[in-house]
């Protein structure tokens, strides 16, 4: 079994997110989730991210710790996101900075804050859940989801030359549909394959993956599309 040191992870209450927490949970010494709502695994930190207070709230929670491995998988959309009820134009200026601040101004945030900490492990790494509504020529008609996740990728890249020379992976997984309960019981609900979700097991393994590399080698960015799914 592949054994970690400490590990933070980001958004761990649902979803994605809650899933990863999981499945580090027993591969860490000491994981650490946040999220504002109860996270069941790890030592949970009450934290909304998208206010600097919640940033610096866990920049405390680690410490003089060494971080290991941060992973940043939260991640929000617009009011009826992919969805024929989606209208750019009826989204508010509240629900469009929303979007914007937790998948793209928090991840900077908190990547800044914690760079003493990661600095202090011997093999640091840091992952970010992008999506496809991130890649060119994408369908997605979400603006402010989309211009987040493209902007994520930005980060990632630019993080990459920024920190290559004290050796910091930095990487970025751009999924479509992930099989989460919330995922797949809305592709029931609409009748659709199976085969347009990609099964979680597969993502937690690309991410064992990548906390296993050695600390010469950085995988900037892995576009992750349902065989049966768009962007395939």
């Amino acid at each position: 079994m592949m054994s970690l040191g400490t590990i933070l992870v980001a958004g761990a209450s649902r979803g994605i997110g809650l899933a990863v927490a999981e499945h580090l949970a027993s591969k860490s010494q000491r994981l650490v989730t946040v999220s504002r709502t109860a996270a069941p695994w790890g030592e949970w930190v009450q934290a909304d991210l998208s206010v600097l207070a919640g940033v610096e709230k866990v920049a405390h929670a680690i410490g003089s710790d060494r971080l290991d491995a941060l992973l940043y998988m939260g991640g929000t959309w617009e009011n009826h996101a992919f969805t024929s009820h989606y209208s750019f134009e009826n989204c508010s200026d509240a629900d469009i900075t929303r979007v914007i601040t937790v998948n793209l101004l928090a991840p900077i945030r908190l990547v800044k804050a914690l760079l003493p900490a990661l600095r202090r492990s011997d093999n640091p790494k840091i992952i970010f859940m992008g999506s496809l509504s991130g890649r060119d020529n994408f369908s997605g008609r979400e603006v402010a989801n989309s211009a987040s996740k493209f902007g994520l990728r930005g980060v990632v890249h630019s993080l990459r030359e920024e920190l290559r020379s004290q050796q910091i992976g930095v990487t970025v997984i751009n999924p479509g549909n992930v099989g989460t309960p919330e995922v797949l019981a809305d592709l029931a609900a609409h009748n659709l394959l199976g085969g347009e979700a990609i099964p979680l097991t597969d993502l937690l393994m690309i991410i064992d993956c990548i906390l296993s590399l050695s600390r010469a080698t950085c995988i900037k960015e892995i576009d992750l599309p349902a065989m049966l799914g768009e962007g395939a």
